[in-house]
């Protein structure tokens, strides 16, 4: 008898070589798989991330973990299975070592670039695998514009400001709130060795757009702000307050990568915020996301957008 998370098992099954850089193996959330809802499954070599939704049985966890040592012991003989376990829900996340052991620092690669991550604490873990495609994107847009002024806007721990200074930025400038998630992004330049270029400002953009207006204009501008983030901001209200600076942000014919990771809202909302919010600013593609990440609804899944401002 199969189980119901069967669809789990079989991706496990399927996996033929040690990941290099940190991907997503298994993405049960996007609703591909049915009775697979609750589960993803990560790696950030040399650990892999297992993460449920819902509560798991002991016995349902044991039978995951049976199945990733079985394969793990096929294609990696003799090195040690590392394993973390995360349970998460909407406001809270428990994580537990299951076996071997995480590194400490642990920093992973993606396309050519290293980032700290930290799995055995927080919700988060320091670098978003679902904005793999649109780092790429950045990387390519810079490179075709050496020297450009780039705005990071919630920038978290600056994995695009890492690319973008990595294709030839000429200035980049992050902005968050967090002051920790801004000096995690700083120990990313200078695992890059990125020393100079980069500046980290822990600022609130509501209370005042005066230094990052004044800093302009740039080439491109980089919004992608939580969903929900109490006390700070909702997408459904604040988004548009994001959206109406752009011209006064934005370069004659600079560009602005705007992302939504909202299962509630689709990109109509964004297209639509841009046409009400800063006229003259032209829609110009919705990027793919990463295979692994395909949802059986586009809409729910992450949005990046890229719209122009006019020559």
């Amino acid at each position: 008898m199969s189980l119901p998370f069967q669809a789990l098992l079989d991706a496990i099954a399927r996996i033929d070589h040690i990941p290099t850089d940190a991907q997503r193996l298994f993405h049960g959330r996007g609703g591909l798989y049915p009775g697979c809802e609750q589960w993803t499954l990560d790696a950030y070599p040399p650990a892999w991330l297992l993460t449920s939704f819902q509560p798991v049985s002991d016995d349902d966890l044991a039978t995951v973990q049976a199945a990733l040592q079985q394969r793990w012991d096929a294609i990696a003989p003799g090195q040690p299975l590392n394993l973390v376990f995360q349970h998460r829900d909407e406001v809270r996340a428990t994580t537990r070592l299951l076996a071997g052991e995480v590194p400490d620092p642990h920093d992973v690669s993606e396309q050519g670039a290293r980032f700290k991550v930290h799995l055995l604490r927080g919700m988060n873990h320091g670098l978003f695998l679902d904005m793999a495609e649109g780092r790429r994107w950045v990387r390519a847009h810079v490179a075709a514009r050496p020297g450009a002024k780039v705005l990071n806007l919630f920038a978290y721990t600056c994995a695009f400001s890492v690319v973008a200074m990595q294709a030839g930025a000429g200035q980049v400038i992050n902005v968050d709130m967090a002051g920790g998630a801004l000096s995690i992004g700083k120990q990313n330049h200078h695992l890059n060795g990125i020393t100079q270029g980069a500046s980290f400002l822990p600022h609130d953009i509501f209370s005042s757009w005066g230094k990052i207006t004044r800093g302009g204009p740039y080439e491109l501008v980089i919004m992608d702000p939580p969903t929900y983030q109490k006390g700070s901001f909702v997408a459904e209200k604040d988004y548009a307050r994001l959206v109406r600076r752009l011209p006064d942000l934005l370069a004659p014919g600079g560009h602005a990568l705007l992302c939504l990771n909202s299962t509630k809202l689709g990109p109509d909302v964004l297209k639509d915020l841009v046409t009400a919010e800063a006229p003259g600013i032209g829609f110009v593609e919705r990027l793919a996301n990463p295979a692994a990440f395909t949802d059986v609804s586009p809409d729910r899944a992450l949005k990046v957008l890229v719209f122009k401002a006019p020559d």
